[in-house]
């Protein structure tokens, strides 16, 4: 993203105080605005198998992995923070406004590319994900009446096709907004629904804990036929929730929208700190009381897994919720991704009018629009290729696995601290240095584990 047009790399001259009209847009952010978009990012699918991750860990190793997750993703985004703008010899500061720019810029074109592999993948699959995870929510609303009127041991089967087919179909709507400038109120609500089915969950947790009358669970987590089978499930367990944590990918887009008095960096690490910290305080409460309430049964997906039947409005109205902050959640991550390929056209085919033409557009009782052919088809085959895999790959815990594990080093450890060396210009061997390496080998240990786990329990799903 380094060469992406004029307007991406127009440099900011002068000091982080610089006027906001120097910007090729107003930038308006605050650290408020900046939260919701975070939580927003973080607080989405993972949540939910959060409980089953920690019964696969067990009272102790649950627990202290999710804050080793969240204090690593504090990290991560602290150094990222500092790599916003960066000295340039000609210019004397230049605005990063996409990670992979950043890449390009600080560790050169050949990372770059690295990067984006594993960039616009992340973003694609959390794009499947949250399919998979809407259509199970709207399929839980159904079940949950058909239980409701039918009894808890009615079979009240449903597919999950037509669900994904419909959560599709409004994404293509919703993925005509230009860009993060233009999303802000999405967010504001996408983090709304988060909250609340967050609490939902933790307080239909804490109210089966109560009706149970004991604490279930044990110290080792749920038992396995095999040390084998074991082994697979805490390896998908760590992917799942390495799935839940890092939103570095669009760290620079949220920061890009942020006023530039105080200095971005300083909002955006105080707006990181605090959404990674209220958001570890609902995930421990989410998955330890879902481990307390269910043991051994815990569900994959704690509000669609049917641990809880009653109040069974309480449930349809946290999966609606699950709903609405899926539909924000999903333009969050695709945004980027929009961006970077309709710049990369743009450039390439600059006396193109299907790529670069806009044209006014006006569907009764909404405000007019800008429409732009080569967005609309882009974007509509981008959801709908999304939903078609989603449809032929259902499996919720597996794939935030398989996803969690296979980016969470490249994308949220090594790329931010290789950067962050070049920007603080780092010497070898330096305290620093040793320990942000020790910290990111141990990471890719994880991660690769994480993943074989994740992929094996995929294939173990697909087949049986």
């Amino acid at each position: 993203m380094g060469d992406e047009g004029e307007e991406q790399q127009s440099p900011l001259m002068g000091s982080f105080n610089d006027p906001d009209e120097e910007e090729p847009f107003k930038k308006t952010g605050t650290v408020w605005t900046a939260m919701a978009h975070i939580i927003t990012g973080v607080i989405g699918a993972g949540v939910l198998s959060l409980a089953w991750s920690t019964a696969q860990l067990g009272w102790i190793a649950g627990p202290l992995t999710m804050v080793v997750f969240a204090a690593i993703t504090i990290l991560s985004a602290n150094l990222l923070c500092d790599c916003y703008r960066s000295p340039d010899p000609e210019y004397g500061l230049t605005i990063n406004r996409s990670y992979t720019e950043a890449v390009k810029l600080y560790l050169g074109e050949n990372s770059k590319r690295f990067c984006v592999l594993f960039f616009q993948e992340s973003l694609y699959g959390c794009g499947i994900a949250y399919t998979i995870t809407a259509a199970a929510s709207v399929k839980a609303i159904e079940r949950s009446d058909c239980y409701h009127k039918e009894g808890h041991e009615a079979p009240c089967e449903y597919g999950d096709t037509l669900y994904m087919l419909l959560f599709g179909a409004v994404q293509i709507v919703v993925s005509q907004i230009p860009d993060f400038h233009n999303m802000a109120w999405l967010s504001v609500v996408a983090a709304i629904m988060s909250f609340s089915y967050s609490f939902i969950g933790l307080g239909l947790g804490i109210a089966k804990v109560i009706e149970n009358g004991e604490i279930k669970g044990s110290i080792g987590g749920v038992s396995a036929d095999s040390a084998v089978d074991k082994l697979w499930l805490i390896l998908q367990a760590l992917g799942d929730i390495a799935f839940a944590y890092p939103y570095s990918i669009i760290l620079f887009e949220i920061q890009d929208t942020l006023k530039t008095s105080p200095p971005e960096n300083q909002t955006m690490k105080k707006a990181s700190t605090a959404s990674i910290c209220i958001t570890t305080c609902f995930y421990l409460c989410c998955g330890c009381f879902g481990y307390a309430a269910f043991g051994s049964d815990t569900p994959g997906n704690l509000l669609t897994g049917f641990g809880f039947y009653e109040p069974y409005w309480l449930i349809d109205f946290a999966n609606a919720c699950i709903i609405l902050h899926l539909v924000g959640g999903y333009q969050v991550y695709s945004q980027p991704l929009f961006g970077f390929t309709e710049r990369w056209f743009s450039e390439k085919f600059p006396n193109n009018g299907f790529v670069n033409n806009f044209y006014p557009f006006k569907l009764p009782l909404l405000p007019a629009f800008q429409l732009n052919p080569f967005r609309l088809c882009f974007r509509t085959f981008y959801v709908v290729s999304t939903t078609v895999i989603a449809m032929a790959f259902p499996y919720f815990n597996q794939v935030l696995g398989v996803l969690g594990a296979f980016n969470f080093w490249p994308l949220a450890i090594y790329f931010p601290v290789e950067m962050y060396f070049v920007q603080r210009k780092i010497r070898a061997w330096t305290t620093q240095r040793v320990v942000l390496q020790t910290i990111s080998y141990a990471c890719l240990i994880v991660s690769i584990l994480a993943f074989v786990g994740s992929v094996e329990g995929l294939i173990a799903a697909k087949w049986s």
